[in-house]
């Protein structure tokens, strides 16, 4: 009964009584006070290092775990990273004790971890939800002693509009998961339930507490660091970041940047752009060749000619969430996007408008023509839109190809939404099965935006995705991306190896190309010396080919290139098996991948369990989340249910929270009395 009594004294206060942790320590102490005492639960701090060498960014992330309660925790932190990061490494550090991580199969890395923390050793677990989306688990973080868990990776750093852009992910949105599919409309295809033998996708993890709405905003300040250094070998301008202030600083070899405060709070993406100087190739390789063989990347840009595209007149289907978490600028953003669109419109398109939240309205059933009668009509339709709840993306997607194309039209999806959903599978699925001749443009609108689906729909669209940051810029470049809805300047990409042998192309289908966007291609190879290819496509409908010349190195070159080929490898895996395309010898070969590359995937996690024991107490570690704060820019209505994982807490973490301050007031005062 003395128990219950503080269980529920404990309950009635941790939440209403909590005080901001010294900014000068680590970030997101809780502190409960009850009964007199005060109890504080998990902190985290993130220490983000990158160093760039031309376009491929080496990146390493230190979290910082402290438990400054009375009783042994199992924290879980639920973060993310760039979708296109091989992360190959993972190091744990415990007082004097360092542990390399190792990879396992994902099965085995849970056992392994289970059975560790009911051993009292501590252990970091890595699992991998989406290709953007991550949890990290400690296990037997004790008071007051920190462990700090050390994540590594490579990727390429893409070239968008001309310049190349780095996005460090730092805050992972909520996401929407629909129940059930809207049978009402007569303009949507038939909605069949996963049949048996079939794949499904995982889950999303269940969302943490979220500061703001079920804790206090002041219990989180701010917990990043970003320490990046740039060397190029040619000259570097434009060096800008349009999410955070920066401090860089011009260097011999490149620049340097931090942030201006020093640290940042984790509720938005950093985004940085640079421009390189000398990129005046059309295409350009890389090769490395080890003992599992040769590896090469080849580069390729769109010929420089100007958009003469115009003279075919398009269909714009212009898709436009209105779910709760596009509330407010974001709304406001798709709205000018969408006022700039229709203004834009040429004699001869035609254009329909769809707006959805948990359900797809219709501007019109079928295309109408860009009169200036229908495009009034249009400006005033979007003008009167209001959000709604719920973001069922496929059913919005199922509608957008379910009538007739207007004849000797190309139809171009304009897509505009944060991608805020769980069910990317069946989209990318629907996508794949309807796009036919179809262009897809995703325009991402938001701080923290879901671009694993984003760039997905884009791909899978033969488009490109853009993406428009809520701030005080965000009307005005939503404007002019609407001015600039692109056309592609070579489509029909092919390759022509040649005498070369290669296997496992990734990706296997070549996008289309758009003025200031580039395209790799990846591979693996078994010549040596020279080799001569054909890089084969189509420019406003005539044949156009430009021969390349591939220098294949016989000893080691660039080493991160085969992290690179693998991960891009298991992404193209990893599609096949959204897409229900030879599923299960897709996840089979993830897993060798994984293994054999030492990299973290779905289906393989890194796993560090100390030596030596660390919880003597006898008591078992409480499960707990770390909090996050409020995804910038997304509205307390974005996270009602059916979010998955609503940022209500689920009911084994409240329980957990009262259990450590429970425990952590009966320990103080054992050694009180």
């Amino acid at each position: 009964m003395r128990v219950l009594k503080i269980i529920l004294l404990t309950l009635s206060l941790c939440i209403a009584c909590m005080a901001r942790a010294d900014t000068d320590e680590l970030a997101g102490q809780i502190v409960v006070h009850a009964d007199g005492q005060s109890i504080s639960l998990p902190m985290l701090e993130s220490d983000v290092a990158v160093n760039i060498e031309g376009d491929m960014a080496t990146v390493q992330i230190t979290q910082t775990f402290l438990n400054a309660a009375q009783v042994p925790v199992e924290a879980e932190y639920l973060f993310p990273l760039n979708q296109n990061a091989a992360v190959y490494g993972m190091q744990m550090i415990v007082g004097d004790e360092t542990i390399e991580a190792v990879i396992r199969e994902r099965a085995a890395a849970e056992a392994e971890f289970q059975q560790a923390a009911e051993d009292g050793k501590a252990a970091a677990l890595l699992t991998q939800h989406r290709p953007n989306m991550f949890t990290q688990r400690v296990a037997n973080l004790m008071p007051n002693q920190p462990i700090k868990v050390v994540l590594r990776y490579v990727q390429m750093v893409p070239k968008i509009d001309g310049q190349h852009e780095l996005v460090i992910p730092l805050i992972v949105g909520p996401r929407y998961v629909e129940a059930h599919p809207d049978l009402t409309d007569p303009l949507l295809v038939e909605f069949k339930e996963p049949e048996p033998n079939t794949w499904t996708v995982s889950d999303v993890p269940d969302y943490p507490p979220v500061a703001g709405l079920d804790l206090p905003k002041s219990f989180t300040s701010e917990r990043v660091s970003l320490d990046l250094h740039m060397v190029a070998g040619v000259s570097v301008s434009d060096v800008a970041s349009d999410t955070h202030p920066l401090n860089i600083q011009e260097t011999e070899q490149g620049f340097t940047a931090q942030f201006a405060d020093g640290k940042a709070l984790d509720y938005r993406d950093m985004s940085l752009r640079y421009t390189l100087g000398c990129e005046t190739l059309e295409a350009a390789s890389l090769s490395y060749t080890d003992a599992r063989g040769g590896f090469l990347s080849l580069m390729v840009e769109p010929p420089s000619i100007p958009d003469e595209a115009s003279v075919m007149p398009r269909e714009l289907v212009f898709v436009l969430d209105t779910s709760g978490s596009m509330s407010g600028l974001p709304m406001q953003a798709s709205k000018r996007f969408m006022d700039a669109a229709l203004r834009g419109l040429r004699p001869g398109d035609y254009f329909r408008i769809i707006p959805f939240s948990d359900s797809a309205q219709h501007f019109s059933r079928d295309a109408v023509p860009a009169s200036a009668r229908n495009v009034a009509n249009g400006r005033n339709f979007v003008a009167r839109l209001n959000v709604g709840v719920g973001t069922r993306i496929n059913d919005a997607i199922e509608t957008a190809f379910a009538t007739a194309q207007p004849q000797k039209t190309m139809r171009i999806v304009v897509f505009l939404s944060d991608g805020y959903i769980g069910g990317e599978a069946q989209v990318l699925r629907t996508i794949r099965r309807q796009i036919g001749q179809s262009r897809i443009f995703a325009f991402g609108i938001g701080n923290s935006v879901n671009r694993y689906l984003l760039d997905g729909m884009a791909d899978e669209g033969r488009g490109y995705a853009r993406y428009v940051g809520v701030d005080e810029d965000a009307l005005e470049v939503a404007e002019m991306l609407a001015t600039d809805l692109k056309s592609p300047l070579l489509t029909d990409i092919t390759i022509d190896w040649g005498d070369l042998q290669v296997t496992d192309v990734t990706p296997e289908r070549l996008p289309d190309l758009f003025a200031g966007k580039s395209l790799r291609v990846y591979a693996r190879h078994s010549g040596k010396g020279e080799a001569q290819v054909t890089l084969k496509g189509r420019v406003q409908g005539r044949a156009a080919e430009m021969p390349v010349t591939l220098t294949l190195t016989d000893g080691e070159g660039d080493a991160a290139l085969p992290l690179i080929w693998a991960r891009n490898r298991i992404a193209t895996l990893t599609r096949q098996i959204a897409v229900g395309d030879r599923a299960d010898a897709a996840d089979r070969e993830i897993t060798r991948l994984g293994l054999e590359f030492s990299l973290q995937t779905q289906n393989t996690s890194f796993l560090a369990v100390s030596r030596q024991v660390v919880n003597t107490t006898g008591q078992e570690a409480a499960n707990t989340y770390v909090p996050l704060p409020q995804a910038s820019g997304v509205p307390a209505t974005a996270f009602p249910q059916p979010f998955a994982g609503s940022s209500s807490p689920e009911p084994h973490a409240i329980l957990g929270f009262l259990m450590i301050a429970a425990m952590s007031i009966l320990g103080l005062r054992r050694r009180l009395t």
